[in-house]
């Protein structure tokens, strides 16, 4: 409990990611900042019946884990967090978090599936018990903490393709209202083949190149990784002496029901979730120097936020990063959030690649194609879920 009863500011003194645009967090910089399409075929599983065959992946041997007869025993999904967490600890200095908010969607889906096939097909199910074991959600955050000798509580959240805003949010609001001085947030995905096939059925999914809010998208792709996000009070990253690297000063979010899948066409969802996060920050629209947004470049999504932003910010400048990596699902809103801090950071915008042509009655601009350099204080990061689960973060320069 905060010694003092006041409303916090909450900091960010340190991050992580591993993402398809690299291993650590310098390397997803730099693919950052050059617009690199980190976008290849799939190599995971068989796509050979599917009309979508590439995604963002997170190679085997970005994992850097040391390999030891226990270490064997972790999936992707343990080691994605690991490297994560490793890296926003050295980022962080010495903290001790007092409890983790974690959010993913398939989890450990995989794992699920090659139980399963363990059981109707014909072969030696050596594996099943690993497999078991690595399906809970919290399993890779247990094995994070066993690593760096916490025992502390942690959250799982599962909320769509909003969750990696949600946790991010959820411990914001539990740092500023002084419930908890020092909490790890952030969230993971890894590619699964159930999934995979799932978004392809539903004709989601683009064969073609991934074209966030360009004229002629159609569809995403998937992608994978894991970010970790430190958040201290004022108070507690005085005590350690701690930099601020930024601050997190508004979250809100929004339910529309329109649809299982599909998002209320007229933007209502969206847009409330935006003027929420701003209500909570004390914030104009105009604030807002840049939007790093949803963009998973389906007609429908797109669509939606590209009338939520028009209404409330017109003229702000906007991309989505997923444009280079896919769509980590359960995991996008932490990377995301990771992705608008390197933007207030090194004072850049993000580029939005493979853009060609706008959509005429939109009145933001896209980044299209290359960075720029740009005075970046405040940036809303958007994620928005099956189901009608909108969720928006407002980050700060500290």
């Amino acid at each position: 409990m905060s010694p003092n009863s006041k409303v916090q500011r909450v900091l960010i003194t340190g991050f992580g990611i591993v993402s398809p645009l690299g291993g650590d967090n310098a390397e997803n910089l730099n693919s950052l900042r050059n617009g690199v399409d980190c976008v290849s075929p799939v190599t995971a599983f068989d796509v050979s019946k599917t009309r979508c065959r590439t995604a963002g992946q997170v190679p085997n041997e970005w994992l850097k884990e040391p390999m030891t007869r226990k270490n064997q025993r972790l999936d992707r999904s343990s080691l994605m967090m690991l490297q994560a967490t490793r890296e926003a600890i050295r980022t962080a200095g010495h903290v001790v978090p007092q409890l983790m908010v974690i959010s993913t969607s398939s989890g450990g889906m995989f794992n699920g599936e090659r139980f399963y096939r363990s059981l109707i097909e014909s072969r030696p199910r050596a594996g099943a018990a690993r497999a078991v074991a690595n399906y809970m959600a919290q399993k890779p955050v247990l094995d994070v903490q066993e690593k760096f000798g916490w025992r502390i509580p942690s959250q799982i959240i599962s909320n769509a393709c909003a969750s990696g805003t949600n946790a991010v949010g959820h411990a914001f609001q539990l740092v500023r209202a002084g419930l908890y001085e020092s909490v790890i947030c952030g969230g993971y995905d890894p590619l699964s083949e159930l999934v995979f096939t799932g978004f392809d059925s539903l004709q989601a999914a683009t064969p073609e190149k991934i074209r966030p809010f360009d004229r002629d998208r159609d569809g995403l792709v998937l992608g994978e990784g894991a970010a970790v996000l430190v958040l201290e009070s004022e108070h507690a990253a005085a005590v350690r002496q701690a930099s601020a690297l930024a601050e997190i000063v508004g979250y809100g979010i929004s339910t529309d029901n329109y649809h299982l899948t599909q998002p209320d066409p007229s933007g209502i969802g969206p847009k409330l979730a935006m003027e929420r996060a701003l209500a909570d920050a004390g914030l104009d629209p105009t604030s807002i120097d840049y939007v790093n947004a949803h963009g998973t470049a389906t007609v429908f999504n797109d669509a939606t936020e590209g009338i939520a932003i028009s209404e409330l910010m017109p003229g702000v400048p906007i991309s989505s990063t997923k444009s280079m990596m896919g769509h980590a699902l359960g995991g996008a809103g932490a990377i995301e959030a990771v992705f608008s801090l390197l933007a207030i950071m090194h004072q850049f915008l993000p580029p939005n690649i493979n853009f060609r042509q706008p959509e005429p009655n939109w009145s933001f601009r896209v980044v299209g194609n290359r960075e720029e350099s740009a005075k970046v204080r405040r940036v809303a990061s958007n994620s928005f879920g099956f189901g009608g689960a909108n969720a928006t973060l407002i980050l700060q320069a500290a």
